[in-house]
């Protein structure tokens, strides 16, 4: 009596909860026995959930493990397809068993070894294959029509704040705002574009407070707050197509050296442009105006984090040169006395480019260029009628065209339509238009859109009081920039840095002068850029190699080391 190990799988949950994967198992069981094969138990193997578009299987390495140790002389499958959707893949699994004197038999399909019954074995192999293709086509494009309809059902799930709410006969499937966590959610939001805390910071504030994360763990990860931050649903648009799967990009690392040289995947998920991303309509937990904000620091932190920085400085990550556009790096030199800090362009670096420099830009004493543009920033908090100016107008903008006003006309409309429907299902039914069934069918639904409604509306009105707050901050500002201006010399280095990044864009760096671009608009601007005041530091030339540069006090070449 010949030894076999038997095959099932299936690559969907619905399957599995359909149990089909049992009565594949109960046909083969049935099948080996009629036909004499010894099956012991142990090897009945099942792979639950599994795609047939991948050979990494637990179930069937296993298979083929026994089937190399000598331990079997048959595998039983239902069908090739159970096997492996893709053709190429059914063929190396078969040729893999055959070597090991181990013959394949499908029950579904001609068990004699003629060219025609390879042949048509061959085409229910290519036919499995194709049929996979178009279900993820098919599958694919449903998902994507879906979307267009505004249907939330083809997203992966409700993030934290929000509980998903499945399709029934008297609604759509949709998000319903969990007030504990969306209340954590704006204090997120609060905590980082308001308080100014780092992500890292927030995290363990979230974990000082032992808050529960969604799902239920008592500790707050970085990457989790990243994330919420990142999350357009928070501002009243989830969005789907984000990512599209492509391959892999090949990288050197460490991690890819000690497997061998090779990734796990040869695919990853890249991230889509948000313009290619389409727009779901759900209800916000923060308003755009600060969700716009949370992203605005998030792009600048990847420049201005400090990250490992021991020693931070005031224009860090601020400066660039003007002559290659590369960013200059902070380094330094020892004089027998002194240790002193320079800013280098990256271009001038040629170990860096094979060998050729990119800029000639000398370096710059740090000390020197933060003390000028220091002292541009002093002289612009001297004049506190140019930021009242730029703020008056910021409160103009906000009060005539907020987003969250507007949202909230919008709401308070839709409020106003879905009562006006009630009153007029409660009116046909007084009037026996309407059935009492009818009645019980069609008004939960409306209920549930008019709570879903009135929350959405008690949420926007809590967030246009914190703007009224907001503009009743003009009334300090004299008083704020006094207070500034006599303790402007006096501020240490981290109290500096965020001013400066407050109020100054960038700081470009030519041969002979510097540019600084403010924030606000000032009266004096630059001929070759918008928002600051050129500033000649030397000659208008190009200082030759004997002669002395106000920011560069040495004559010839760099002291520092190549």
């Amino acid at each position: 009596m010949k030894v076999a190990a038997i095959y099932a799988r299936v690559s969907s949950d619905q399957q599995r909860e359909e149990k089909t994967i049992a009565s594949q198992t109960a046909a083969l069981v049935e099948f080996a026995r009629s036909e004499g094969y010894s099956v012991p138990d142990e090897w009945v193997f099942q792979d639950e959930g599994y795609s047939g578009a991948s050979l990494v299987r637990p179930g069937l390495e296993r298979v083929r493990d026994l089937a190399a140790g000598g331990e079997i002389q048959a595998v039983l499958a239902l069908a090739p397809d159970r096997l492996s959707r893709k053709y190429a893949y059914q063929v190396l699994l078969i040729e893999e068993l055959t070597r090991h004197h181990v013959e394949v038999i499908f029950i579904k399909a001609p068990h004699s070894g003629t060219p025609e019954d390879q042949l048509l074995l061959q085409f229910q192999g290519m036919i499995a294959e194709y049929e996979r293709a178009q279900i993820l086509e098919r599958s694919r494009r449903g998902k994507l029509h879906r979307a267009r309809q505004g249907e939330i059902s083809v997203l992966s799930g409700a993030p934290y704040g929000y509980r998903y709410e499945r399709k029934s006969d008297e609604q759509a499937a949709g998000y319903a705002v969990i007030d504990a966590e969306a209340q954590v959610v704006r204090q997120i939001y609060e905590l980082y574009t308001v308080t100014g805390l780092s992500i890292g910071a927030v995290t363990r504030r979230l974990n000082e407070l032992a808050i529960p994360t969604k799902k239920g763990a008592a500790r707050w990860e970085r990457s989790t707050v990243w994330a919420i931050l990142r999350n357009p649903a928070y501002r009243g648009m989830a969005c789907f197509g984000k990512t599209q799967q492509a391959v892999r990009e090949r990288t050197n690392n460490r991690t890819l050296r000690q497997r061998g040289g090779l990734p796990a995947r040869n695919s990853a998920n890249h991230e889509l442009p948000p313009d290619q991303w389409i727009q779901i309509p759900v209800p916000a937990l923060v308003d755009p105006d600060t969700f716009a904000l949370a992203q605005e620091r998030l792009e600048s932190n990847k420049k201005h984090a400090s990250r490992r920085t021991i020693e931070p400085s005031i224009l860090q990550g601020l400066v660039h040169c003007r002559e290659c556009g590369y960013a200059l790096y902070r380094t330094s030199t020892r004089s027998s006395a002194r240790k002193i800090s320079y800013y280098r362009c990256l271009g001038t670096d040629a170990w860096r480019y094979d060998g050729h420099a990119k800029c000639e830009q000398r370096p710059i004493r740090l000390d020197l260029l933060e003390r000028i543009v220091w002292s541009e920033i002093v002289r612009l908090l001297e004049d506190p009628a140019l930021i009242q100016t730029e703020l008056n107008r910021r409160l103009e903008t906000a009060r005539n065209s907020s987003p969250t006003k507007r949202q909230q006309d919008n709401v308070t409309q839709d409020l106003a339509q879905v009562q006006k429907r009630m009153d007029r299902l409660l009116t046909a039914y007084q009037e026996d238009l309407l059935s009492l069934n009818e009645l019980r069918r069609r008004m939960p639904a409306m209920r549930q859109r008019e709570q879903r409604l009135q929350d959405e509306l008690r949420s926007l009105s809590a967030q246009l009081v914190d703007q009224t707050a907001y503009l009743r901050l003009a009334e300090t500002l004299t008083a704020f920039l006094e207070r500034l201006r006599s303790h402007a010399e006096t501020l240490n280095i981290q109290d500096r840095q965020r001013i400066t990044r407050l109020l100054i864009k960038e700081v470009v760096v030519a041969d002979d002068s510097i540019t600084i671009r403010h924030s606000i608009p000032t009266a004096a601007r630059s001929a070759g850029g918008s928002g600051g005041p050129s500033r000649p530091l030397g000659s208008s030339q190009s200082p030759h190699a004997d002669q002395s540069y106000l920011l560069r006090p040495w004559r010839g070449g760099s002291p520092l080391r190549q």
